[in-house]
């Protein structure tokens, strides 16, 4: 009889699927997980269906496409006016995840502590814990969900050797100020700790606010990864295509590791993704403005119901406080009753949480969908 121990004994399926399983199931409307219900710009599928054609078959290099990696780091400079080093500092993913993954497995030992603030996303602690490290989760402050400084200052010890930073944040849309970045320099500035920053929603951002990525503070510029998206940025989450930015000492350590999970990216993804964003530079322009509309439009769908909620300032996700429709259910609870009797399934934001508060009443529901989508939406919420 074989016997074998988990890395992961309490780790169940996914709430992603368990809730895209549930929608499926009953044929509802499915706003639960994070990806478009629209096409992808058909300038890219045509760049796409081009390369393949074209003989871009085969295993690019290891590290990316250069002619990709160039426009990664020319969107630093034009936005950021940070000069990052194509060859040396960046390097193309199969996914933010895996990134995400591989950076973890290089820089954490077993023992070692790694800070989470909750609600997180759900591969950030797995990645951790089958390293032999130690989560350490932090609450964000409801309803802003902002940092508790004096609580990050309380849980770094002589074991912290990582920080992982989500902004835009998923699930809540919230963004780190220039104070939260100052604040962590000033905390960590003397520590031999890294700092793993999340940007997968970099260009998402809305009212007119700012994104500023760890790249941009020179005192974080030697100790800092940032993860990044091109799914998420031009609506093709499934060809599983992201970005790793680092200072080439840590970019050596990352590659190092990444040789040997992945090796290497999409080739056609590649060359479509490089040709699509030299020709439509507009693409990223106008990205913020493409989906605060389709927020305000889901926000103005149910303006009359008895939700209640906060403008999300980024991402493509919009939560809803339901404590005044269902203060006795829980959050996964809610968005079972949503999916059985209203047929429109939402994701728990419980989920995202090791410890949830027990007093938070919200689900969050995805808006990067067509606007029939949205309006549907909108008319079901509004009976809730």
């Amino acid at each position: 009889m074989l016997q074998f121990t988990s890395k992961l004994p309490t780790q169940g399926v996914t709430i992603f699927s368990i809730m895209t399983e549930l929608a499926q199931r009953l044929n509802a409307l499915n706003l639960s997980q994070g990806f478009p219900d629209f096409p992808a710009p058909p300038a890219l599928l045509e760049a796409l269906c081009k390369a393949t054609l074209d003989g871009h078959n085969q295993y690019p290099a290891g590290d990316g496409l250069l002619v990709l990696r160039e426009q990664v780091a020319a969107q630093f400079w034009q936005r950021d006016q940070i000069k990052i080093d194509p060859v040396n500092e960046i390097t193309i993913t199969p996914g933010a995840t895996i990134g995400i993954y591989c950076l973890i497995q290089a820089l954490i030992q077993v023992g070692d502590e790694v800070i989470i603030f909750d609600p997180s996303y759900d591969s950030y602690a797995p990645s951790v814990q089958m390293v032999g490290g130690k989560a350490l989760h932090l609450n964000l402050q409801a309803p802003d969900f902002h940092v508790d400084w004096s609580q990050v200052k309380d849980a770094i010890s002589d074991k912290t050797r990582m920080i992982i930073v989500n902004t835009p944040h998923n699930p809540t849309g919230a963004l780190w100020s220039r104070q939260d970045w100052l604040n962590l320099i000033e905390l960590i500035r003397d520590k031999n700790i890294v700092v793993l920053s999340d940007e997968v929603y970099e260009h998402l951002v809305f009212d007119g606010q700012q994104h500023l990525s760890a790249l941009s503070f020179p005192e974080l510029r030697e100790r800092s990864f940032v993860v990044g998206s091109f799914g998420k940025t031009y609506h093709v989450t499934g060809w599983k295509t992201g970005y790793c930015a680092a200072a080439p000492e840590l970019m050596q350590l990352f590659r190092q590791v990444y040789q040997f999970v992945n090796f290497c990216g999409t080739t056609p993804c590649q060359v479509a993704l490089a040709q699509y964003m030299q020709q439509h530079p507009e693409h990223i322009t106008e990205l913020s403005a493409f989906y605060q509309a389709k927020r305000d439009r889901f926000l103005a769908g149910i303006q009359h119901s008895r939700f209640r909620w906060t403008a999300s300032p980024g991402t493509y996700f919009q939560n809803l406080d339901y404590t005044a429709i269902r203060p006795d259910l829980n959050a996964v609870e809610m968005c079972q009753l949503l999916a059985e009797q209203h047929g429109i399934v939402a994701i728990p934001v419980s989920a995202f949480y090791q410890q949830p508060p027990s007093d938070l009443r919200m689900i969050r529901f995805c808006f990067a969908k067509k606007d029939e989508t949205l309006q549907r939406a909108g008319e079901i919420l509004s009976q809730c």
